[in-house]
């Protein structure tokens, strides 16, 4: 007997397609459109090529802003991980207090992005600020403005106060899947609190700990908003990522074709990555379910 196709949820899913094309698609042709051609205005294009990716290629520019961004990346997830993890294990599990924790770890991821770079910048103050004018009565020569280290502790304390929620209650909501029969059985055998964390909790949290990091490498990949109202880039270009040097050549010097060769480049390394962290956690998936068989 032959099955009956019904076509008729095509309906439903035409009007989200036909959003996302004129959301996503349409645009990236513009940009794929700057990217291989110049122009003087009055939208009078002339044919380049592969001149402005051959330029981007080869920008000292731009090599040093991925070099700062990979590096802020790396600074950024061997922070949270270990740090999102610990929170988890020593938040309670159930209760009054449970909830309290949870309610209070979503708080920051709450806050809108240029609140946050607003809060920070004006708390690492030295006049008004109580982190500059705790460290300043303190003795320490801190001032984000001027100071290359300085700036870049303050960016990174701020992602770390705004982001290691996300990893916490990723990694939370990982320990809570965990059958309390793994626990008592540890406990039978007189396991230790590491054994414990190293051959149940770390495993059962490999899956949420894998999004966690692909989530946090994007989004730190991607950062704008906050290094830029707090230190608009400096002082120098020693904040300046890859967002941010961006803008600066898209908005600011009205360079739109190496701008646009730019962020197709961007996006093409963004895109690997996740396709990378992807195939991992498939892999993954595929070897316990193929383990527990």
């Amino acid at each position: 007997m032959e099955k009956t196709q019904n076509n008729k949820a095509w309906f439903l899913v035409l009007p989200v397609l036909a959003l996302v094309a004129f959301s996503a698609v349409i645009p990236l042709m513009t940009v794929v459109n700057y990217s291989v051609n110049d122009t003087f205005g009055n939208n009078e294009f002339f044919w380049a090529g592969i001149e402005w990716f051959d330029e981007m290629i080869h920008s000292d520019r731009l090599h040093e802003a991925l070099g700062r961004q990979i590096l802020f990346s790396m600074i950024i997830l061997a922070i949270e991980v270990p740090l999102g993890i610990f929170i988890a294990l020593n938040m309670p599990k159930k209760g009054f207090w449970a909830s309290f924790c949870l309610v209070l770890m979503a708080l920051p991821l709450l806050i809108p992005f240029n609140v946050v770079g607003t809060i920070w910048q004006i708390f690492g103050r030295v006049d008004i600020g109580l982190l500059g004018h705790t460290l300043a009565a303190l003795g320490v020569d801190y001032n984000y403005v001027r100071d290359t280290v300085d700036a870049w502790f303050t960016v990174v304390i701020m992602d770390v106060w705004h982001w290691t929620s996300l990893v916490a209650l990723l990694c939370y909501a990982g320990l809570q899947s965990i059958a309390q029969a793994y626990y008592q059985a540890a406990k039978i055998d007189q396991a230790s609190r590491w054994k414990v964390f190293r051959y149940i909790e770390l495993p059962k949290m490999k899956g949420v700990l894998l999004i966690a990091i692909l989530l946090r490498f994007m989004d730190s990949f991607m950062i704008y908003t906050e290094p830029f109202v707090v230190t608009g880039g400096g002082p120098g270009n020693s904040t300046t990522f890859l967002s941010i040097d961006l803008a600066k050549m898209a908005t600011g010097q009205f360079d739109l074709g190496p701008a646009a060769a730019f962020s197709i480049m961007y996006f093409l390394v963004i895109l690997l990555i996740s396709w990378v962290f992807y195939t991992v956690m498939t892999n993954m998936d595929r070897a316990d379910t193929q383990g527990g068989k």
